[in-house]
């Protein structure tokens, strides 16, 4: 039978004592946060800024883990998360603009699903796609989609089966427009891959035998090659998780056995980078036991590109990585900071090479908050957001910002398209005279608003970036847009 996630950080984190029997993944990460009131040492010529303070107060998020973060085509971030204290595990959907203002657009009950760990994937029909790991009709978790204002529809209930049980990630939408994802598992499976339409028709794609993995945390990525990579926490050759590839008809093959030296429980998701290659982190193994930043090509070859210490570099990298548009990786520790090994995590950032720099260091200061397990979202305003668990103005940890100096981009959806396909572009400054090119060929586009377009894939358009002109000047893509033959 596989072991629920608090059992799997239990087994493998024998330096910090475990004081949580909840079912949280992360609540091995919890108690090294809250011995000490929050501080934060800024360690280059970085603006770190806490926006908003969670408090424990009816209404309000007091999160106790926190899945991926959407930008909204308003330019607003939305996400879920479950309560530790207010509404004890039903959790909460809710949405932060960039001066703070936070809003709370939806409160979870079981019939509906409780625990939305995954927070959001915005997929191209406007609603925002994510999963809840308990509650629905059989108590094992439910996927969901909810529109801008609030609005929840249950999609699919877990029966704890062959379908799987307890997801924790948000579905990817394909470039088919179908949404991909995975379930942990429990009882008497080992978790799963799934695929399902936004009208809720559920295909189970493959199902984990410890063999080649168990327990999958991770959300999907869908590479250029069309194959959907993800990792497990635990299971395969070595015991300590897989790197996996299927495609979109259950065709599944393991790529990469952690083995300790290589990485071990990795709990997030893949990048794949502008190189082609997928980058990630482990939780834990490489030399010092503190986790490992990897470069995975697309056949499987892994290299680990750095061995965390858990002294400045930091420790304990839960999150996935993203991408910069400057090009550069960036991520979050749990652990480390300070050449003592004390400290509670760093904001890094590192290059494709994988030369990891420190940007933020988390410590102790009750204004700053600590243990930043999310996923960070590079928002296209160029500045990096994320959110704490813990510290903070009321010890409940909150929703920050970093900026890096960060170069300010667009950003679109769906990834791939035709000659004569709509793509939906995301920004700040757009007007009416703003221009769009798709590799250098113009665009017609409609606006929408000043942070949303609908452009047109033009004729002799090639694979390339796209940029947009406005009154600041030239937005680029931090990715390339693959235009279909």
């Amino acid at each position: 039978m596989p072991r629920r996630p608090e059992e799997v950080f239990r087994a493998v984190d024998t330096q910090h004592p475990e004081s949580s029997t909840r079912r949280n993944p992360m609540s091995k990460l919890l108690p090294l946060c809250i011995l000490l009131l929050a501080a934060s040492t800024a360690l280059s010529a970085q603006t770190y800024t806490v926006l908003h303070n969670f408090r424990n107060v009816s209404g309000e998020p007091n999160p106790d883990f926190f899945g991926r973060i959407a930008q909204s085509r308003g330019g607003a971030m939305l996400t879920t998360s479950r309560d530790a204290y207010q509404d004890y595990l039903l959790g909460k959907a809710f949405r932060v603009w960039t001066d703070g203002t936070l809003q709370v657009l939806h409160q979870f009950d079981p019939v509906f699903g409780n625990e939305p760990e995954s927070g959001f994937t915005l997929a191209i029909d406007g609603q925002y796609y994510g999963t809840t790991v308990s509650g629905g009709a059989f108590g094992y978790g439910t996927i969901f989609k909810m529109s801008q204002n609030g609005t929840v529809t249950k999609l699919y209930d877990f029966t704890g089966g062959s379908d799987g049980a307890n997801p924790y990630a948000a579905p990817i939408q394909s470039v088919e427009g179908d949404f991909y994802g995975t379930s942990q598992g429990c009882c008497s499976n080992y978790g799963s891959v799934y695929r399902i339409t936004k009208y809720g028709n559920f295909t189970l794609l493959h199902a984990f035998t410890n063999a080649d993995g168990r327990n999958p945390f991770a959300e999907l990525v869908q590479g250029t090659n069309y194959y959907f990579y993800g990792m497990t926490m635990d299971g395969g050759a070595g015991g300590n998780g897989t790197i996996y590839r299927v495609s979109s008809t259950g065709d599944f093959k393991v790529l990469v056995n952690f083995w300790g030296t290589n990485g071990s429980h990795p709990s997030h998701g893949l990048i794949q980078a502008s190189d082609g290659n997928f980058y990630g982190v482990t939780g834990w193994g490489g030399s010092s036991h503190n986790g490992v930043l990897f470069r995975m090509k697309p056949d499987g070859s892994l290299k680990v590109l750095h061995n965390f210490t858990g002294g400045t570099d930091g420790g304990r990298p839960i999150g996935s990585l993203v991408q910069g548009s400057d090009g550069n990786l960036y991520g979050t520790n749990t652990l480390g900071g300070r050449a003592d090994g004390t400290g509670f995590g760093v904001i890094f950032r590192a290059t494709l090479a994988g030369d990891v720099v420190p940007l933020y260091a988390f410590s102790v200061n009750p204004a700053t908050g600590v243990n930043t397990i999310c996923p960070l979202l590079q928002h296209t305003n160029g500045k990096l957001y994320g959110e704490t668990n813990a510290g903070g103005a009321y010890g409940l940890g909150g929703f920050y910002s970093l900026d890096a100096g960060l170069p300010p981009f667009v950003t679109y959806l769906p990834t791939y398209g035709r000659v004569g396909a709509l793509v939906q572009i995301l920004g700040q400054g757009f007007t009416g005279a703003s221009e769009v090119f798709f590799n250098g060929t113009p665009a017609t586009y409609k606006l929408v608003y000043p942070t949303y377009i609908r452009a047109t894939v033009p004729d002799a358009a090639t694979t390339g970036p796209i940029t947009v002109t406005t009154t600041n000047g030239t937005l680029t893509s931090n990715k390339l847009f693959i235009v279909h033959p």
